[in-house]
């Protein structure tokens, strides 16, 4: 491979890349301006590895994080698009950030968005007592816990993101067989 091949990636490498369909990326594309193919003499377009960079960033807002679209163009009008890709690069991770109160951005998880009645097959018990047992000794306590301030250890919290991210995965291949 030479090095002009190296520095450009097609539509469906890029998608082969991130793992994702090529619907998704056009998609990304009508809702981040900041994508920008370069279209090259033979007519085709194609992604610079800095786009790949913020094309990372992205997913992993997406999907790792839970964002949604919106809270992402959120963060990339405040902290703009060099963090992103430093995000897809694994420079910088959003829960090591200390930000400065008066720059704080709100953004929240797109699960919070959703009504309940949207999300298919949500369990009508609380999630976290179903899955994590935070004391089997004091039930009580548990609850308490559960109820008054929403915690999750980082271990859970790794937990429940893996789980969020292989369904996910297994929603993007049943969308591949249709």
């Amino acid at each position: 491979m030479n090095q002009q091949e190296d520095v450009f990636r097609s539509m469906s490498e890029a998608a082969d890349d991130l793992e994702l369909p090529q619907h998704v990326l056009h998609f990304w594309e009508t809702k981040f301006s900041q994508i920008k193919r370069v279209k090259k003499s033979d007519g085709h377009h194609y992604y610079r590895l800095e786009d790949m960079d913020f094309l990372k960033g992205i997913k992993i807002l997406l999907y790792n994080h839970g964002y949604s679209i919106k809270a992402v163009q959120n963060i990339l009008k405040t902290k703009g698009v060099q963090f992103v890709i430093a995000i897809g690069q694994g420079l910088s991770d959003l829960e090591s950030l200390s930000f400065d109160e008066s720059k704080k951005i709100e953004v929240e998880p797109r699960v919070a968005e959703m009504d309940d009645n949207q999300i298919v097959g949500r369990a009508k018990a609380p999630i976290l007592r179903r899955l994590f047992k935070f004391k089997e000794n004091n039930d009580k306590a548990s609850e308490e816990i559960f109820h008054d301030h929403h915690y999750l250890s980082d271990e859970n919290r790794r937990l429940l993101q893996e789980a969020i991210y292989d369904l996910l995965e297994c929603k993007r291949l049943l969308d591949q067989v249709r």
